[in-house]
């Protein structure tokens, strides 16, 4: 099997039974990001303890990429602390920026380098990004309201 068709089952599998989809919990902050370009909406509730990440669920309408992709980062950020999530989306971004000419660092990204390909499409680019943004925003705020002592 070729990596690019392996690469859209997992995306594909990802969109069918996605991972923490369903708003639920106390989130720390809760944000709605909408790609103007398509109308793909993501809400994203986070729960930090401190600088760790406990909770992430979403709920949301879109495309594919969009779908699997907060799917994926989800899974992927629950249990670090928020800067190595940074990392992580970091990396994620510097993949999605590549234009298609890096593969993306396996061990850091795990599923999500299977956007890869996604690089090469600047249009679908903002649909792959759209939860990891929303997470970026979520995480921000929720430290910020932490250290003013908010609720």
């Amino acid at each position: 099997m070729e990596l690019d068709s392996l690469y859209q089952e997992v995306i594909l599998d990802h969109y069918k039974r996605p991972f923490h989809k369903g708003l639920s919990g106390t989130p720390t902050k809760q944000v709605h990001h909408v790609n103007p370009s398509c109308g793909d909406e993501i809400t994203l509730n986070i729960e930090l303890d401190g600088d760790l990440i406990r909770d992430v669920n979403w709920d949301g309408v879109g495309c594919s990429i969009s779908q699997a992709s907060v799917s994926i980062m989800s899974e992927l950020l629950i249990g670090k602390s928020v800067d190595d999530a940074f990392k992580v989306v970091e990396e994620f971004t510097e993949l999605m920026q590549s234009k298609g000419s890096i593969l993306g660092n396996e061990e850091v990204l795990e599923d999500a380098v299977a956007f890869a390909g996604v690089s090469k499409f600047p249009a679908r680019i903002k649909c792959a990004l759209l939860g990891w943004m929303a997470f970026k925003d979520a995480a921000s705020q929720g430290l910020s309201q932490q250290v003013k002592g908010e609720k």
